[in-house]
């Protein structure tokens, strides 16, 4: 008797461990009121707060969209309106290949246009009066002159925004953005040498037509590789300058106490 009561509590003993176990195994993990069980370990918050640490470039906190205006601009930029963002890369490269391939000059061109243009009314003018048709209606056509104050008065506001800038860099107060400016200006002279303005400006257009929609796919992907760029290069400028910039002197003495 005595036996099997040692068994009974040896079975007893060892569903208790197994329990314990279960138990155990199972508090790693919570279970809320819908079921559905979420590991502390491994969970979806995860891969959203990497994403939501990713700095965005040049501290981008709207999207795409909203930074080239959110209008008709942005819609053509994007190629959200397709017909129009191919009407206008494909105009502006048939005025590219006029001007560079056919060694076109814009003064030619536009004087070879009002030839064509001129010569043509003047012909259905006149001869309208021995076939019977009416003559052409041309069209009564002036600037008004709104739009082209605010336009002048955005672009002299640009300009004297650059001349303020330019002199906040060469007085000498931040050596880094002078070295900035100094290193793009010399990039823009090697530009330079190599294609000429309209193609330069060609070129432009078509990094506007392509590298906006590419960054607004591939956004996530394109700031990390980005941050960690950023991060490199800010390495290497304190390595240069701890070991150079640093030995210069700047600005002037301060007085002495004796």
């Amino acid at each position: 008797m005595a036996e099997r009561t040692d068994g009974v509590k040896a079975a007893e003993s060892l569903m208790d461990r197994i329990s314990d176990k279960i138990h155990g195994h199972d508090s790693s993990s919570v279970v809320p009121s819908s079921g559905v069980v979420h590991d502390k370990g491994i969970g979806g918050g995860h891969s959203t707060s990497l994403k939501s640490k990713v700095n965005r470039l040049f501290g981008r906190e709207k999207p795409v969209h909203h930074v080239f205006g959110g209008g008709k601009a942005a819609d053509v930029f994007l190629w959200r309106d397709k017909k129009a963002s191919a009407g206008v890369l494909i105009a502006l490269t048939i005025i590219w290949v006029f001007f560079e391939l056919f060694e076109y000059h814009l003064l030619t061109l536009v004087s070879h246009l009002l030839i064509l243009g001129i010569a043509s009314l003047f012909l259905w003018s006149n001869a309208s009066t021995f076939i019977n048709k009416s003559p052409p209606h041309i069209p009564q056509v002036q600037i008004p002159e709104k739009p082209v104050l605010q336009i002048a008065s955005v672009i002299t506001m640009e300009i004297n925004r650059a001349f303020v800038i330019l002199r906040e860099i060469a007085s000498g107060k931040d050596l880094k953005q002078f070295l900035s400016v100094i290193a793009g200006l010399w990039v823009v002279s090697i530009l330079g040498k190599w294609y000429n303005f309209l193609t330069l400006v060609y070129i432009v257009v078509v990094l506007l037509f392509t590298l906006p929609v590419f960054y607004e796919k591939y956004d996530d992907q394109v700031d990390a590789v980005a941050e960690k760029a950023l991060i490199e290069i800010k390495k290497q400028y304190a390595v240069f300058d701890a070991k150079v910039m640093s030995k210069i002197p700047r600005g002037q003495l301060k007085d002495k106490k004796f």
